[in-house]
């Protein structure tokens, strides 16, 4: 999804709020970390960046995170390599991930609910269909979400130089947590 496709979810998303008596539930902070974790080498970054969009009434979800945001290497070199190389965030500037809650989750009760989430994860101009377990967790009106994935590299059309292959993991562990609220 491009960032002008996004970007008309969000307004799409905010618009229909005023019709409607429950409202959406936006990210007030949140993290997302991943590890390269290679035979050589072992890589973290992390963001909280990103924003993004629950919708109770269709289970909808819009999420996004912008590439240049993570931080944390092991070197200024590594995340200027990151960026110009692997993820060429210049041609690439957004990760995205939309689509919908598989489960009915009633967004009024109060609850732990381990959900499937399924949609489109746009990385590096490249989309994947993924269902995606998640936890979520409503407590008074807020929401929290918790969850852990992987990433091949090779699904997003990232390539390694063989120079560089023990280096950096041909998955990527990613763990993203966010504490939502309505808007």
């Amino acid at each position: 999804m491009s960032v002008r496709n996004f970007v008309c979810c969000i307004f799409i998303f905010c618009s229909s709020s005023q019709l409607e008596a429950q409202k959406k539930f936006g990210i007030v902070q949140g993290k997302i970390d991943f590890v390269s974790n290679a035979e050589l080498e072992l890589i973290k970054a992390s963001s909280n960046k990103y924003k993004g969009l629950i919708d109770p009434a269709t289970n909808q979800f819009a999420f996004s995170v912008p590439v240049v945001s993570f931080a944390g290497f092991n070197s200024e070199l590594q995340r200027q390599h990151f960026n110009e190389k692997y993820m060429e965030s210049e041609k690439y500037p957004q990760m995205t991930f939309t689509g919908k809650i598989i489960e009915q989750v009633d967004f009024s009760i109060n609850g732990i609910y381990v959900v499937r989430a399924k949609g489109d994860l746009e990385v590096h101009g490249q989309k994947q269909t993924r269902i995606i377990r998640t936890t979520i967790t409503i407590e008074n009106g807020t929401l929290s979400i918790d969850t852990n994935f992987k990433v091949p590299l090779s699904d997003h059309n990232i390539s390694i130089p063989r120079i560089v292959n023990q280096k950096i993991a041909t998955e990527i562990e990613v763990h993203v947590e966010a504490m939502m609220s309505q808007q």
